[in-house]
């Protein structure tokens, strides 16, 4: 099956990780969540990285209200650390300058 036919099963497949089903289906079909998992990468014992980002966007509402936070807002949640919260950071901060371009 090549990658087109895979497409239309995109709802049958079920992946142990976001970045496969981008890898596979394109960035439009992951969920805020699952894009917000990406770029946490991994989880801590007991809470997957898709845990963690569920827990940002219900703290924060969306994307939007995630913009221009500052770190130790992101760094209350378990799990996140420094590390994860600066690629988060970064992550806006490109989207920001994109924006701004246009």
């Amino acid at each position: 099956m090549d990658r087109k036919e895979q497409k239309g099963l995109n709802h049958e497949v079920k992946w142990r990780h976001p970045g496969g089903k981008l890898r596979e289906f394109g960035p439009e079909s992951l969920s805020d969540v699952e894009l917000v998992a990406i770029l946490i990468s991994s989880g801590i014992k007991g809470k997957p990285a898709e845990k963690i980002a569920h827990e940002i966007l219900a703290k924060f509402g969306s994307f939007k209200g995630m913009t221009n936070k500052p770190l130790h807002e992101f760094l209350g949640i378990r799990g996140l650390g420094n590390v994860k919260a600066i690629r988060i950071a970064a992550a806006f901060e490109i989207a920001r300058r994109i924006a701004k371009r246009h």
